[in-house]
């Protein structure tokens, strides 16, 4: 049985005695130290999603201007094609009325070159046919 005496009195106060400087010396920091490493990976939590939340809008932001650049590179593509296509079509437009001016240019020469000719070849048929006329007739035809 147990028997209530001084040494049961001691041994009380021993343990109250060791519960209170263990409390101090090694409950106490080992319960800080977990709060505090508690509260530091929370606040790394919350970090980390403040941040991939940040990055999430930067991304969009990045896809939006994206968008934004590759909708006016097409616009601007679109507009120096038709800009080229028209300085086509006036530039081969030019070169049709260059081509006609000088085909009617040709035409024309030609046709004064062969009212020369023509002109020409009467005259030396003419000439011709009185000579051979005179040398057939043996006489002057003048």
């Amino acid at each position: 049985m147990i028997t209530i005496d001084i040494v049961f009195l001691f041994q009380t106060v021993n343990f109250l005695l060791l519960l209170f400087l263990l409390n101090i010396l090694l409950y106490k920091p080992i319960r800080k130290v977990l709060a505090d490493r508690a509260a530091e990976m929370s606040a790394s939590r919350e970090k980390a999603a403040s941040v991939d939340l940040e990055v999430q809008e930067k991304m969009l932001r990045y896809e939006q201007k994206l968008r934004e650049i590759k909708a006016a590179a097409s616009e601007e593509r679109n507009r120096l094609i038709g800009e080229a296509r028209s300085e086509e079509a006036r530039i081969v437009g030019a070169a049709r009325d260059e081509a006609s001016q000088s085909m009617t240019a040709i035409q024309g020469a030609i046709r004064k070159e062969a009212e020369e000719a023509e002109t020409f070849l009467r005259a030396q048929a003419e000439t011709l046919s009185r000579v051979i006329s005179e040398k057939v007739l043996g006489r002057s035809l003048s």
